[in-house]
């Protein structure tokens, strides 16, 4: 990854009466625009996003979507779908005159890019996308329900310990009434826990300092309430509409890298073979030794690799 950067702006863009987002624009101000989408949904962006383009080459522009990050009213559920953050995405680029940009986005981000590009095919010159995620039910069912449970028993016994045994059945279903209790304690401890889930589970070596984010209040409230809210609305979209024909047919001609660690069990490789399946023209890239994280060294190495390759269009 290149080395830290701070941006040259930083800016509100109001998208709708209620929310206002958070951007920044780092690298080459004349350089290729390229547009980060982050994760979650609700992640928010971090400073070491910037690092996956060459800052001689790129103009990168961040922003956190609704509800996320710096982006305000903070993990506010109304008017904030995935709709809603596409038009989002048009607004800036229209915002900022861009009339073509790189598209790069992993986990839910990849899953963003992915209905971005189909929904303005014209506005894209390429997709760089990492731990494909496609919200399908089968997925929301492997990561929140049967499947990285047994791989993870110890992080998953932390997991559904706020949830009634009885109500265990449906575990998107029961977080969501908890995560939107008018109880603080029982909303915070909710999304910590709905957190810590994900966070030590995101890579093949556990980090603590992934662990130590899920304890952060404002952090963890906005990840977990806005992940639900999507998940539990099955992302605002037709099962499996990612990976419809129809859909990849739109974006066939656009260039496309998708980086996927083997062991990744929140997004497991699964879908981004699906995805090959329907887009052979893709390149698809499994590593070995990775999970889900872009901060694991074979994952972020062949991530820049693609943005590299992708800078001269």
């Amino acid at each position: 990854m290149y080395p830290l950067i701070e941006p040259h702006l930083t800016d509100k863009l109001k998208v709708s009466d209620l929310h206002t987002l958070h951007y920044e624009i780092s690298g080459n101000k004349e350089g290729t625009p390229v547009i980060f989408l982050h994760g979650g949904p609700g992640g928010g962006c971090d400073a070491r996003d910037r690092s996956f383009f060459d800052p001689a080459k790129y103009k990168i522009v961040l922003m956190d979507q609704r509800g996320s990050g710096k982006s305000t009213p903070m993990a506010s559920l109304e008017e904030n779908t995935t709709w809603d953050l596409i038009k989002d995405i048009e607004k800036l680029r229209e915002q900022l005159s861009i009339e073509k940009w790189h598209v790069f986005g992993g986990s839910w981000g990849s899953t963003l890019a992915l209905a971005y590009a189909q929904s303005h095919p014209d506005r894209v010159k390429s997709l760089v996308l990492r731990g494909i995620f496609t919200l399908r039910k089968s997925e929301l069912r492997f990561f929140y329900q049967d499947g990285a449970s047994h791989l993870f028993p110890e992080a998953w016994e932390e997991y559904v310990a706020p949830i009634p045994e009885a109500e265990r059945n449906d575990m998107v279903l029961a977080y969501h009434a908890q995560l939107n209790s008018a109880d603080d304690e029982t909303r915070l401890r909710a999304a910590r826990a709905w957190t810590k889930w994900e966070m030590a589970t995101s890579k093949l070596y556990v980090d603590p300092a992934q662990i130590a984010q899920s304890e952060k209040d404002d952090f963890a409230e906005a990840f977990a309430r806005i992940e639900n809210h999507y998940f539990v609305n099955d992302g605002f979209m037709r099962d499996g509409q990612l990976l419809a024909e129809q859909e990849i047919d739109k974006i066939r001609h656009i260039p496309c890298v998708i980086v996927q660690g083997r062991y990744d069990v929140v997004c497991p490789a699964t879908t981004a073979y699906a995805l090959k399946k329907v887009w052979p023209e893709a390149t698809l890239h499994i590593v070995p030794d990775a999970g889900h994280s872009s901060r694991e060294a074979g994952t972020s190495k062949l991530l820049v690799q693609a943005t590299d390759g992708f800078a001269h269009l």
